[in-house]
């Protein structure tokens, strides 16, 4: 058990916790997809070290998409990303639980190009959901830890968004 726990693949899932930890901690959409960034190459590193390899390939190309949504904000490149998502998972998963990677990257692609601030938030909460059922099912400790925690970290930020804007809101009235 312990050597499950604290061998290569298993530290990377830890690495790529840390890193997503700080990602959905940030309040500043382009400090949150630069680390994203990053977590997603550790993260695919992790999945490869794992055998999960439509997960791994999915990180990939949200690194791919993070990367672009940086400069980019347009709806033809999520539409671009998107279609190469759901190809890739058609050709490439064989079985239906592999699609949930691939449904997560899909759904933070839309969020990531088309939304900002909460919104993008709220939808990437459902990203992770689809990621978190991923984790589990491929036996990533680091992932199952990193998801539970973007998504109370995530919900956090969403909440501390929303005082904020009622307090501008207030000073404005």
């Amino acid at each position: 058990m312990f050597e499950q726990l604290f061998n290569l693949p298993q530290l990377l899932g830890i690495a790529a916790f840390i890193l997503g930890v700080l990602s959905f901690y940030q309040r500043n959409d382009k400090k949150l997809k630069a680390v994203m960034l990053i977590q997603n190459l550790v993260y695919m590193t992790h999945f490869i070290l794992l055998g999960s390899y439509v997960s791994a390939l999915s990180s990939l190309l949200s690194a791919c998409r993070t990367a672009t949504a940086i400069y980019v904000s347009s709806k033809y490149v999520a539409l671009f990303f998107v279609i190469i998502g759901i190809t890739f998972g058609y050709i490439v998963a064989d079985s239906i639980w592999q699609f949930f990677p691939i449904l997560g990257t899909t759904i933070g692609t839309i969020s990531l190009f088309l939304l900002k601030g909460i919104p993008m938030r709220v939808l990437m909460l459902m990203g992770s959901g689809c990621w978190l059922t991923n984790n589990i099912l491929v036996g990533s400790y680091g992932g199952i830890l990193l998801e539970s925690t973007v998504i109370v970290m995530n919900s956090i930020t969403i909440l501390r968004l929303v005082l904020q804007n009622r307090e501008k809101q207030q000073l404005v009235s």
